[in-house]
This record gives structure tokens, C-alpha cells and sequence, in this order.
């Protein structure tokens, strides 16, 4: 004996009127105005695009991607390496400093922006690739992760062997 199961239909929902919300754009400064001295460091697979602005364009302040540098990089010892550059060779508050910076992690990004504060402090005043040099700040690190080979578990790790 086959026996018929039927679905009963749901009752139509009704549909809550639509509320529009009234949304307030708050513009960011994300760069500033006037002659820069520009540079690109590059770390692992971040990338550092950075602009160094001169005194009286930007007051001193030091935005990344738009944020202000404590805010973006949350460690401290981040947010110093980032502007070492610039306390190195005393040129710390002379300079606000406006990077874009993607890929890689928070750390590799740091690394890749003090490499290309570092390359834009030489680009405005060649006397200082001495002391940067000194610190390191001016060495790419070329380090990357290595690529898995076929056959392997990893770049290196190959299967565990059987004997049987």
C-alpha cells in the first residue's frame, strides 16, 4: 500500500516596509598636496608605495592607506619600525609621510614601508644614504616563501617513506 504525503503551502509573508537610511559620508584625508619626494620598498609580497611631503604640507602627520600610522600598524614596535628612517637621520617631524601599501602581512608591510621612506629620504637629500646604509634600512630583503615542488608535501618535505 503506497501512501500520499502533501505539503501544504506556506502562508505568504508580509514584507516589512523598506527604511532608508540616510548615510553620511565622512571624507578622509588620504594624501596631501604639493611636491613630494616619492619611492617604492618592497618586502616578501608587500608592496609600499610611499610619498614624503616636505615641511608645512602635511603638518607632520604620517597616514598609511589612509589611516595614521599607530592606528594601522597596533604594535608599537611595528608603527617604529615603519618611521626609523626618519629618526635616524633626524629627520623625524620635518616630514609627514603618505603610503599605500598591500599584500603580504602587517609585518612584511612595516619592512616595506621603512625601505621605501628610506629610498625617498635618499631621493631628497643624497647625504643621507650613508646613515641609512649603516642601519640597513637601504638592503631589500629579498627573502620570499618557495614555491612547492610536485611530488613533495611542501617546497622540501617529501611523502613519508614505506617499505612496504
Amino acid at each position: 500500500m503506497v501512501t500520499k504525503t502533501t505539503k501544504k503551502k506556506a502562508a505568504p509573508k508580509a514584507k516589512a516596509p523598506k527604511i532608508e537610511k540616510e548615510e553620511v559620508k565622512v571624507k578622509k584625508e588620504t594624501s596631501f598636496a604639493g611636491e613630494y619626494f616619492y619611492a617604492v620598498g618592497k618586502r616578501k609580497t608587500a608592496v609600499a608605495q610611499v610619498r614624503i611631503y616636505p615641511e608645512g604640507k602635511g603638518d607632520g602627520k604620517n597616514l598609511v592607506n589612509g589611516k595614521v600610522w599607530e592606528e594601522y600598524f597596533p604594535l608599537k614596535r611595528l608603527a617604529e619600525a615603519a618611521i626609523s628612517p626618519l629618526t635616524v637621520s633626524g629627520q623625524e617631524g620635518k616630514f609627514s609621510v603618505s603610503v599605500k601599501v598591500n599584500g603580504g602581512g602587517v609585518n612584511a608591510q612595516a619592512e616595506a614601508v621603512r625601505l621605501g621612506v628610506s629610498r625617498a629620504l635618499v631621493v631628497f637629500q643624497e647625504d643621507l644614504k650613508k646613515a641609512l646604509r649603516a642601519h640597513g634600512f637601504l638592503t631589500r630583503d629579498a627573502r620570499k616563501v618557495e614555491r612547492k615542488k610536485p611530488g613533495k608535501k611542501k617546497a622540501r618535505r617529501s611523502p613519508q617513506w614505506a617499505k612496504r
